[in-house]
Parts: C-alpha cells; structure tokens; sequence
C-alpha cells in the first residue's frame, strides 16, 4: 500500500519537473534498451507544446518508444506472471496497479483530447496529432503500472525516474522531447476533473481543462455559474449543461426559486416535478428528519429520484433500493 501511496503522489504531483533527475532518468532508460543516448533533450511547457515541438523537430529519427517503454513493460510482465502463477499476478495488480489505472487512465485520454481539439480545429487536422500522441511515454500518467512493479526489478527504473519528475516525453534515436507536469489539478473524490472556479487542470503556457464533476465544459460557461437563474438554467439547450447548472446551482433552490408545485404528498414527504424541455424531468422528494439537530430544529432534506417516480413514498422507497409496496418504516429518518 506504500507503494500506491506514493505513486498515486506521482499522478496527481503538480509544479516544476526536477529535470536534471528527469533527463538523467531517461538516459537510463536508454542504456537499459541498448540504445545510444539521446543528443539532445527538449522541454516543452506542457503536452500541447510537446506535440508542436515534436512535429517541427529536424534529424530526430525514427520513435524508440517500443524500446523504451512498449517491449520492457511487456517482458517485464511476462517474467512477473510466471514467478507468481495467474493468481498471484492477478492479487499484485489488484493490490497496486488497479488502485490507479481508472482514474490515470481518463485523465490521460483527458489530455489527448484536449490537445487534439486545441492543435486540430479541423476534423481532417486530428490524424496527424494523434499519431504524435501514440508516440508519447506518459510519466507521471503511467503511475498505475508501474506501480505494479515498484521494487521488483531495476528494469523500468530509468522510466520510473521520469515519471517521479515530470510529464509526459517522446523518446526519439536522437533527441527527446519532454514536458513540464501541470501547475494545477483540481479532482473530485472519485478522482474525475473538477472545478467550479476556474480549469481543473492547468500548465504553466496556458493549457487547461474546464470541467465540473468529470464533464468537460468551456471555460465561458464555468465564468457564468455564479451568476444562474432558474430562467437560464431553463433556457439552456445543452441538457448535459444544463444538468451541470443544476447541480451547482442546487435541485432544492431551483425547485423553490422556480416556483414548482408539489405533485404528490403523504407521510413520507412531499414529491416536486418540473418539466424541462428537451430533458427528462426534475423529480424530487422533500423529506424531514424526524431525529432533531441539536438546536432543537428538524433537518429537511431533498432527494433526486426517477422521473418515473409517481408518490413520495415510492421516492423514498427507491433510495433505500426498494417498492413503495415493500416500504413501510416504523420512524422516519
């Protein structure tokens, strides 16, 4: 568990790369391909400047990432699951790897897209971005795997290396290209981007990613949050958007500053619906605590069900994964 730890530091490490550890990371990433030592070494601000580097980069040669990365990690894996059989390798990954891979994973594909979308405003412009991009070590975004082998072998040390001190690099015969890790991250507890006040995730020339709860959003919509209204949120056409307002904004006080009117009242609490074009609609069921705060006060509380939902009951029934038929609580809680 140590390990993850530290490497799950590594995904999300912000700030300067220590490079002078990080190029000499890659010089023995190389030596331990049996290949020459790159001429040259080129920082770069941030992915989307790596790429445009890469693609203007003169008597590089041919990509060495196969060697680099691809083979090592393959053979590496292959000696592990014969020493410890199918089931242990399975527990060793589970134990490490696992841990990181759904979350490093999607913050990578993350970054791929955007830099697709800032390098390739033209759908014909993306294949040769995207080539550039499988070209790419990841660094710190490959945390998950090589966690997995962390103290069991020198083999991926000089790759552990990099990653421990910057982002992500293209390894060429010639020269590398290697860029900076972001000066801002901002994730939720489920380790998806999100920021409500500004990019999620940012490097140091202006590279960023807006994003509320793991959705991707522009940055203009993120500027006008503070100031919704029950009519703008309305009028949104976007419905994934216009979901994103709604949670910033909160079910319970667009339901009340709308003006809704309850559906469906019992001994349970009282169901509100409002229609919304375009998009299923916003169903809620307003409960009260019957256990009092220590002021003396009762806690009311709303919760989003189905648009199904026909009675409060039924509403209440379903967050506890029942019928209303089967739902019958000696107190309210």
């Amino acid at each position: 568990m140590q390990h993850v730890n530290s490497w799950r530091d590594v995904a999300a490490a912000t700030g300067a790369a220590d490079r002078a550890a990080a190029e000499e990371g890659v010089r023995r990433a190389y030596r331990t391909a049996d290949l020459a030592e790159p001429e040259r070494i080129v920082w770069a601000s941030s992915p989307r400047a790596a790429v445009d580097t890469v693609e203007k980069l003169a008597d590089a040669g041919r990509s060495v990432r196969e060697e680099i990365r691809t083979r090592p990690w393959a053979e590496e894996r292959r000696r592990m699951y014969d020493e410890l059989g199918p089931a242990g390798w399975s527990a060793l990954w589970s134990a490490t790897g696992a841990q990181l891979w759904e979350t490093t994973a999607a913050l990578a594909e993350r970054i791929r897209a955007g830099v697709v979308a800032d390098l390739a405003p033209r759908p014909e412009d993306e294949g040769a971005v995207r080539l550039v991009l499988l070209d790419a070590v990841l660094g710190q975004h490959d945390a998950a795997w090589l966690a997995a082998f962390d103290g069991r072998g020198d083999r991926l040390t000089g790759l552990a290396e990099v990653a421990r001190n910057a982002g992500w690099w293209w390894p060429y015969e010639r020269a590398v290209v290697i860029c900076e890790r972001p000066e801002v991250l901002h994730r939720d507890e489920a380790g998806r981007l999100d920021h409500g006040e500004g990019p999620a995730l940012a490097y140091r020339d202006g590279f960023a990613l807006y994003a509320w709860r793991g959705m991707p959003v522009p940055a203009a919509f993120l500027e006008e949050l503070a100031a919704l209204t029950p009519q703008r949120i309305r009028t949104e056409e976007n419905a994934e958007l216009r979901r994103v307002m709604l949670e910033y904004y909160g079910y319970d006080r667009f339901l009340t500053e709308s003006g809704a009117e309850p559906v469906h009242r019992d001994e349970t609490g009282v169901l509100w619906r409002i229609a919304l074009d375009g998009d299923e609609d916003v169903v809620m069921v307003e409960v009260v605590n019957s256990t009092p705060e220590p002021d003396g006060t009762h806690r009311t509380y709303w919760l989003r069900v189905p648009p199904t939902t026909g009675t409060a009951k039924d509403g209440v029934a379903w967050t506890f994964g029942l019928d209303g038929g089967a739902y019958a609580p000696v107190r309210q809680t």
